[in-house]
């Protein structure tokens, strides 16, 4: 038996033609095979989800910036130079209740016992156990040098202590020069020390 072929699909007939001043009506939409396209995250049509918190999220979103820090208090600032005159006044306090000018209490220096020459430092100790009690005098005849050099330091940490309790870093800076210039002044007091018109710098 003979299959008989089924008729073609008749042409759509075209509608009335629209009025003046008025859009045309929208065509029907041509029908897909294919699955619709997605975009990212499977969204439907390529469009981007709407932002909103992500799964499992309970309260507000982070904000996008990290808060600024918090300053900190004056007592933690002033810490740093605190600990660090605790410590000097603590070796201060030792070297003046154990004193250097008794034997056996703390080691000779190397250069002086084997070669007799006097080293920028040596009186070092004798001369902070004079400056623990108050003696400045017998602290410059022992070690003048050393004696400066507290001095130096005392007005650093001054600066220091200041400035951090205002808010403000210290950052001291030494260039090639400054270097070369300390070691110059060491080298220049350790050979005037050693000869005998600079017998007052010995100690």
């Amino acid at each position: 038996m003979d299959a008989s072929p089924s008729p073609a699909a008749a042409p759509p007939t075209p509608g009335p033609p629209p009025a003046p001043g008025t859009a045309p009506a929208p065509g029907p939409r041509p029908a897909h095979d294919g699955p619709q396209p997605s975009g990212p995250q499977g969204a439907p049509g390529g469009r981007l989800p709407a932002p909103g918190p992500p799964a499992g999220h309970r309260g507000p979103f982070p904000p996008v910036f990290p808060p600024a820090p918090v300053p900190a208090s004056r007592l933690r600032r002033i810490a740093g130079p605190a600990g660090v005159m605790a410590g000097i006044l603590g070796a201060f306090a030792f070297v003046g209740s154990v004193d250097p000018n008794e034997p056996g209490h703390y080691p000779v220096c190397p250069l002086l016992r084997f070669t007799g020459i006097y080293c920028p430092g040596c009186g070092g100790l004798r001369s902070a156990h004079a400056v623990a009690h108050g003696d400045i005098a017998a602290a410059f005849g022992s070690n003048a040098l050393a004696v400066i050099g507290y001095g130096i330091f005392a007005v650093l940490w001054v600066l220091w202590m200041v400035r951090a309790a205002a808010g403000k870093p210290t950052r001291i800076v030494l260039k090639p020069i400054h270097w070369w210039g300390i070691g110059a002044v060491l080298m220049i007091f350790t050979i005037v020390r050693n000869l005998p018109f600079g017998s007052a710098l010995a100690p």
